[in-house]
């Protein structure tokens, strides 16, 4: 199957580099391979499965669904399924936004709620550019890739829109070299001064996007008064705020949605990921007095499948229910302790960050000279190596970051604490081995 695989498929092939396993099983956290090894899923399909492989709740919405008959594809028709969905996603939604929302059901990738959400606050505002954040990633269409920040995805294509990039608060490799609360109070300074000055060349744009925890941008939690300061930037010069909760949403970092960390109101949220239960599913959520949309303005054939909401609602409520969310939020802090005492052991980590169960462990070159904020260059063979030496000892982790150096940590939320115990050991042992470590 592997050898079919390379032959048949794309360049484009991803994870499957990476981990050169054929599952055949799944249960919570553990993979089964054809050729028996378990494995502890860290990866979760990026954050896609928040109650890990084939969660009882989520499979019993779907056997439900199923043997009730229920049309499994209605384009954008009512269906019993799709209110359930939707009341269930507004339960959750932070107060002061789901109060007075709208939702628009995409194609099933987060991709298309990001084109989704841009196009209305296009629409709403009759402008046409945005502003986006060095680190950031939003997607693989036209209008999301041109709000990403990775070159080297945007590097072959033609430009897809003007996106003014603002400096994201990275303490541990500062954009203005000196890292902490002031690299972040910078950051927030010269987005406002350059919004403002009549020669920035920044045209009033649509919209700003922004992630509260940039994922592939290396596990980057924004600081909550930053946050709010964008949204204070933001709503005193009339620019709508889109946050894109792919990743963050559903508990993930230790709040139902990130945003209510810092307790900002954003103008739009995009979702995906979790919300589909493991199945595909994307929206954008607004408030209402941007749904100036005709109607077809943005569709798509493939728009809330019915499992998939079916899926998802269960999710979320599960997730509420179980206090999933808070979980994450005391897992992720042990987690992080315990992988900041082994930083301390191990040179080669040289940042340790995150926010609830979405964590990132960054390695360099312990012999290199540090930077002005104290920050060694990136390894990226190392994390390679330690990867590899992960899945060797049954461990599924993937890398990210701005040079493929940082190991990120997505368990499930269901993660127990055994598992997290068989984790960290195995990560340990595997970051010790791939650079030469003694135990």
């Amino acid at each position: 199957m592997l050898r079919r695989q390379r032959v048949r498929e794309s360049a484009a092939r991803t994870y499957a580099r990476s981990f050169p396993i054929v599952p055949v099983r799944a249960n919570g956290m553990t993979v089964e391979g054809a050729d028996g090894r378990r494995y502890l899923d860290c990866l979760s399909g990026a954050g896609t499965l928040a109650l890990g492989h084939n969660h009882p709740v989520v499979l019993e919405a779907i056997r439900r669904t199923l043997d009730s008959g229920a049309p499994l594809h209605l384009l954008d028709l009512a269906t019993a399924e799709k209110d359930d969905f939707t009341t269930a996603l507004f339960e959750s939604l932070p107060k002061g936004f789901g109060e007075h929302a709208r939702v628009h059901f995409c194609g099933p990738a987060g991709t298309d709620a990001v084109e989704a959400a841009l196009k209305l606050m296009q629409t709403a505002t009759g402008r046409s550019g945005a502003l986006a954040f060095t680190g950031a990633y939003h997607g693989m269409t036209a209008g999301a890739l041109a709000l990403t920040g990775n070159v080297a995805v945007k590097e072959p294509l033609p430009g897809g829109g003007e996106v003014v990039r603002l400096p994201y608060p990275y303490g541990y490799r500062c954009p203005f070299g000196v890292g902490g609360e002031t690299g972040a109070d910078l950051a927030a300074t010269y987005a406002e001064r350059l919004l403002d000055d009549p020669s920035g060349g920044v045209v009033k744009p649509a919209a700003m996007v922004l992630e509260v925890v940039q994922g592939e941008g290396g596990v980057v939690p924004a600081p909550d008064g930053w946050l709010r300061a964008m949204r204070r930037i933001t709503a005193e010069r009339g620019i709508p705020l889109i946050v894109d909760e792919v990743q963050t949403g559903v508990g993930r970092t230790g709040a139902m949605w990130a945003v209510e960390h810092s307790g900002i109101v954003p103008d739009a949220m995009v979702l995906s990921k979790a919300i589909g239960g493991s199945l595909p599913l994307a929206v954008v959520v607004y408030r209402e007095d941007y749904d100036g949309w005709r109607p077809g303005a943005h569709t798509g054939t493939f728009r809330g499948n019915t499992l998939a909401m079916a899926a998802g609602a269960a999710t979320l409520r599960y997730v509420a229910a179980h206090g999933l969310a808070e979980r994450a939020a005391l897992v992720g802090a042990r987690m992080t302790g315990w992988l900041r005492a082994l930083a301390d052991e191990l040179p080669v980590i040289g940042d340790v960050r995150g926010r609830g169960l979405m964590l990132g462990v960054e390695l360099v070159d312990p012999d290199a000279e540090p930077d002005a904020c104290g920050a060694r260059p990136a390894a990226p063979a190392l994390a390679v190596r330690v990867r590899e030496a992960c899945l060797a000892r049954g461990l599924i982790v993937e890398l990210g970051g701005r040079h493929d150096a940082v190991l990120r940590l997505l368990p499930p939320l269901t993660i127990t604490d055994e598992q997290v115990a068989a984790v960290l050991d195995r990560l340990a042992d595997a970051i010790r081995a791939a650079s030469g470590e003694a135990r």
